[in-house]
């Protein structure tokens, strides 16, 4: 299955490598969020999916033990391509996806809906999806919740690359000010050899 790629995908790849958040350790937040999700809509498998040139890697995952699949058989590769949630209610149903590896073996997946997460400068990093092994719909307030939990999500991720840009503007001034100490004993030290030489 080939997927279709956004307009924007390469600006939305260097937009995703801002984050650096590919690859990183498990973080409680994003857990929570995850397990949120997947309570709220009442399915075996929730994750939060990052899309980058190749695959989908999980940030957070419930009921999958695989860390990441190729971008080709992702169901999340469509759910970037649209602004609201994205839900396949049978995918053996689904032309699009009835011959997917995903699907006809592990983890068998039937049900899928995602949430894309765009950032105020309109690229979806990814999404916040819920996946069952049966088909099914999404509830009118299921989907609100998966809506809501997805922003939330964003907004974990902004606030994380936020405490990474100050931490390095700090990294940078205290490094600035240790120059300038150097610079500074380093005159005193020419001052003291100069008032040395004048006694």
């Amino acid at each position: 299955m080939q997927s279709v790629k956004p307009k924007n995908e390469l600006s939305r790849v260097a937009a995703l490598e801002k984050y650096a958040i590919l690859d990183t350790d498990p973080e409680l937040v994003f857990d929570d969020l995850t397990l949120l999700a997947s309570f709220v809509c009442k399915t075996p498998i929730a994750l939060i999916s990052l899309i980058d040139e190749e695959r989908q890697w999980f940030k957070s995952r419930v009921g999958l033990s695989v860390s990441e699949t190729t971008r080709d058989v992702a169901f999340c590769s469509s759910a970037i391509l649209q602004t609201e949630i994205f839900v396949v209610p049978d995918a053996m149903e689904d032309e699009r996806f009835r011959n997917n590896p995903l699907v006809v073996s592990e983890p068998h997946i039937r049900f899928y809906a995602g949430a894309p997460l765009i950032t105020e400068d309109g690229y979806a990093l990814g999404t916040l999806c819920v996946i069952d092994q049966k088909p099914r719909e999404l509830a009118p307030d299921e989907k609100e919740a998966l809506k809501a939990l997805s922003r939330l999500v964003l907004s974990q991720l902004e606030f994380r690359r936020n405490l990474m840009l100050l931490k390095e503007a700090l990294n940078d001034r205290t490094r600035d000010e240790h120059e300038r100490q150097a610079e500074c004993q380093k005159l005193q030290s020419t001052l003291m050899r100069v008032l040395g030489l004048q006694h």
